[in-house]
């Protein structure tokens, strides 16, 4: 019979590899809280115009990568893929903003797109979503921004840079649109397909095209900075002051413009060398018309998001990896240890050590290979003549050093033995 396995584009992240990702999460976790942000947890399934509405359908996400079906009701439903126009209707939908205060969210999950896996780029894929929803102030985007490169700084990551710029509001596009268009026009034979199509539809995304051809004509284009009215240029000459504020650096990049049509305002991303080509591992910016569009009250927004499959691929490639080693190592072997080595085991787990307690029976030198291989800092041996004795054989593995100790002092000692624990494995 055939082994049924994940669908193309899926993965399994096995147990060698979420602590990794439980790492990554909980650093963010205990980040994002310090910086006023709450959680929020949408469904993964949405009405498809909601995306149509928030994303456009001329992009290529709504165009070719979304997996939508028919429900039993005659519904158009879309798996997500991606997080932020779930987040706005949830904000529009309970009327989070109706006191007129600014919120901070965040939320992690998975995201669906159909498109050609690679390294770092899967259909199934998990993100990293932060939206300050609520504020006009270009103080806000250096917050995300700040928030963005604190988090990836402090996961251990090097080589970042951040590319910056500003789409304007929706009069500077289509002025720049209308220019862009005029440029590219005469060079239309020579544009990929993609291109082509998108002359008409999405010319912005032209800048973006991975076309050698194409990059070639887009770097004599016009310049979409140029384009900006006094008051985007007034909030984006803020932004970057702030930042400098901040000593994060970034370089002005007038061809960025993200895949999503709800940009306005500040466009960033960050990148990592150590990624090859698809070196972007946070991009993000600001949509004030969103909020609007999908039928809620006019609300300025700011956030980005984080691959964590490129994140957590980035991190391996840099050896950036969590301790997964017990504190503790529990061999047993017979009948009459095996009721006191579960009591063991749950004493000491219930004063904060992470305890492994062997469950094969198979012979101590065995059970020994695999404690060393643990990373534990202790081994503690239980044997029939420790049954009969009422004791057990402490080893620090570290040290070679052995002690016999009686199973009442070893179960109401328990802190002190934390405390040993800890300090054995601050010296190592």
């Amino acid at each position: 019979m055939t082994t049924i396995q994940a669908l193309r584009g899926t993965r399994d992240i096995l147990p060698d590899e979420t602590p990794l990702w439980q790492w990554v999460e909980a650093t963010a976790r205990d980040l994002l809280q310090r910086a006023a942000y709450r959680e929020i947890r949408p469904p993964m399934i949405e009405q498809t115009n909601l995306f149509e509405r928030g994303i456009g359908e001329a992009t290529d996400v709504v165009g070719k990568e979304m997996y939508t079906f028919e429900d039993r009701g005659g519904r158009s439903i879309t798996i997500r893929p991606e997080i932020t126009a779930g987040l706005v209707r949830a904000v529009n939908e309970h009327k989070l903003t109706a006191q007129g205060s600014v919120l901070r969210l965040w939320h992690v999950g998975p995201a669906f797109r159909y498109e050609r896996p690679q390294a770092g780029r899967q259909r199934q894929f998990h993100q990293l979503d932060v939206e300050l929803v609520g504020s006009r102030d270009p103080r806000a985007d250096a917050e995300v921004i700040a928030v963005a490169t604190t988090l990836l700084q402090t996961l251990g990551l090097k080589s970042l840079t951040m590319d910056l710029n500003s789409v304007g509001n929706s009069d500077d596009r289509q002025r720049y649109r209308d220019a862009l268009v005029a440029f590219l026009t005469p060079f239309k034979a020579e544009l990929d397909d993609d291109s082509q199509k998108r002359l008409q539809t999405n010319p912005l995304r032209i800048l973006d095209s991975k076309n050698a051809r194409t990059q070639e004509i887009v770097q004599t284009a016009p310049n979409l900075l140029d384009f900006l009215s006094a008051d985007s240029q007034k909030h984006f000459d803020q932004v970057q002051q702030y930042l400098t504020d901040l000593d994060i650096n970034y370089r002005l990049n007038p061809r960025l413009v993200r895949g999503l049509d709800y940009y306005t305002h500040t466009a960033f991303e960050i990148q990592s060398a150590d990624l090859g080509a698809q070196a972007t591992v946070c991009g993000g910016g600001r949509y004030d018309g969103l909020m609007s569009q999908l039928g809620g009250p006019d609300t300025p927004a700011i956030g980005w998001a984080i691959g964590l499959e490129r994140l957590t691929l980035l991190l391996k490639q840099l050896a950036v990896e969590p301790s997964t080693a017990m504190d503790v190592y529990i061999v047993s072997r017979g009948e009459a240890t095996a009721g006191k080595a579960l009591q063991v085991a749950q004493a000491l787990r219930l004063e904060g050590l992470a305890v492994e307690m062997e469950l094969r029976g198979d012979a101590f030198k065995k059970q020994f290979k695999r404690a060393d291989r643990s990373g534990a800092a202790l081994c503690i041996t239980l044997g029939d003549a420790e049954a009969e004795q009422g004791t057990v054989q402490l080893k620090w593995l570290t040290s070679g050093e052995q002690s016999e100790v009686s199973q009442t002092s070893l179960t109401q000692a328990t802190a002190e033995l934390v405390q040993k624990v800890r300090q054995v494995q601050q010296a190592t």
